[in-house]
């Protein structure tokens, strides 16, 4: 009988932990983060040759990943911006770490120069 419970009680002690960590791991995961690039460029040659290159390599270097880069845009509703990129990122505090890297603000300041840019950070929903 004393066995019956002490296997009974390190089941259940068991299933009991396996519970807790599965809830840590899940409160744990963060949404990811998508960061919308829009351009309105005013001189196309400097900004691809100065600010594409640099830009791009700094954001995949900080683990981002291009779902959407230049590709057609069709406006639903008002006119649409002359470039867009979207980025993804494993969590919005990756995204912004990115963005304010030393890469990144370099190739920006080209950016700059050559274009109007809009760029900001949507989390996601949880896959």
């Amino acid at each position: 009988m004393r066995t019956f419970y002490s296997v009974t009680l390190s089941m259940l002690m068991g299933a009991a932990l396996g519970a807790a960590t599965v809830g840590m791991l899940h409160a744990e995961a963060r949404p990811p983060a998508y960061v919308v690039n829009e351009a309105d460029v005013m001189d196309v040659a400097s900004f691809d040759k100065d600010y594409l290159p640099s830009a791009a390599k700094a954001l995949i270097a900080a683990g981002g990943t291009f779902v959407a880069r230049n590709g057609k845009a069709e406006s639903l509703y008002g006119v649409p911006p002359k470039r867009i990129t979207i980025v993804r990122f494993d969590s919005l505090a990756k995204a912004e770490a990115a963005y304010n890297s030393e890469a990144y603000k370099r190739a920006k300041e080209a950016g700059d120069r050559n274009a109007d840019l809009r760029i900001y950070a949507v989390e996601g929903l949880r896959d």
